[in-house]
């Protein structure tokens, strides 16, 4: 175990000493490029700023308005049914449109039932195996200026879904 935390401790520096002896040698010049890329950095996140904006809007709407507590309640009678709890399906709609809600909501749901509960593994297991794909959307595509998206936007919704569904089954299965 010693020998992995050394290697964990070292490598980044060594990686970075490794490209700048590298660059050097190939005669880039390093801090010119760094600072190049810096800038680039800036206005690419200048950009993105009306994207962001806009989908945290949308998010904070959707919540503040009601209209996710009416969906969940909709969707109770067919998720008990299945042996769904009902508290993941925040969860499960928010997290491939915010990294930071998903987080804040997986947080919630295991302060408030424990994180060995059947709905803290689950919300555990949801949120490590689906993705933010509209942010990922929004703000890759949006930084190189992809305006058809609609192939992405289904397979990673898709990929979502498949997710939480795995999530679902396994953790039934495990726990």
């Amino acid at each position: 175990m010693n020998i992995v935390n050394t290697i964990s401790l070292w490598f980044i520096p060594v990686l970075i000493a490794f490209i700048l002896i590298y660059a050097t040698i190939k005669k880039v010049p390093t801090y010119e490029t760094f600072v190049e890329g810096g800038k680039e950095g800036i206005q690419i996140a200048v950009q993105l700023i009306p994207f962001l904006l806009g989908m945290l809007v949308a998010v904070s709407v959707f919540r503040a308005s009601g209209a996710l507590d009416f969906f969940i309640h909709l969707l109770k009678p067919f998720l008990d049914w299945l042996g769904i709890p009902s508290e993941i399906v925040p969860l499960a709609l928010i997290r491939p449109i915010s990294g930071a809600a998903g987080l804040a909501i997986t947080t919630d749901l295991i302060t408030t039932f424990g994180p060995d509960s059947y709905i803290g593994r689950l919300a555990s297991v949801i949120q490590g195996s689906t993705d933010t794909t509209l942010y990922i959307l929004t703000v890759y595509f949006g930084a190189v200026g992809i305006k058809k998206m609609k192939y992405a936007l289904k397979v990673g919704l898709w990929a979502d879904f498949i997710g939480v569904v795995c999530a679902i089954i396994f953790v039934t299965l495990l726990f």
